[in-house]
C-alpha cells in the first residue's frame, strides 16, 4: 500500500515551504529545450548568422513581413475570386435546375 498521509515524516510527499519546487524548473527546461542560458546562447549565436545571411542578401525584417503580407493578401483574394466564380456556378446551375425541379414537383403532386 502507498502511504498518502502529507504530514507523516519521512512520506512519500517532502515539499516544505523552504525547499525549491523542481517541478517548475524541469517543466521550463523541457519547454525550451535545455538551461536558459545555453538556449539563449544558441538563439543569439542563430540570430547572428541569419542576420549576416539576411545583409549579404540585401533583405530586412521590414521586406519579409511586406512580402509575407503580400502573398497572403494574394492567396485571400484569389480564394475569394474562387468563390465568387463558384457561387455563379451556382447561380447559373440554380437558374436551371430549380424550375425543372419546382415543374416536376408539380407533376409528381398533380397525379
Amino acid at each position: 500500500m502507498v502511504e498518502h498521509d502529507r504530514h507523516r515524516a519521512g512520506g512519500p510527499y517532502q515539499a516544505y515551504p523552504g525547499e525549491p519546487q523542481r517541478g517548475r524548473d524541469n517543466a521550463l527546461r523541457r519547454f525550451i529545450g535545455g538551461s536558459p542560458t545555453a538556449v539563449f546562447l544558441r538563439l543569439l549565436f542563430l540570430s547572428i548568422l541569419v542576420g549576416a545571411f539576411m545583409a549579404m542578401l540585401g533583405l530586412t525584417p521590414g521586406q519579409l513581413f511586406w512580402h509575407a503580407y503580400d502573398s497572403a493578401r494574394q492567396l485571400i483574394d484569389l480564394g475569394l475570386a474562387t468563390f465568387h466564380d463558384f457561387g455563379g456556378w451556382i447561380l447559373a446551375g440554380a437558374v436551371v435546375v430549380v424550375p425543372l425541379w419546382f415543374i416536376s414537383r408539380l407533376f409528381a403532386t398533380s397525379k
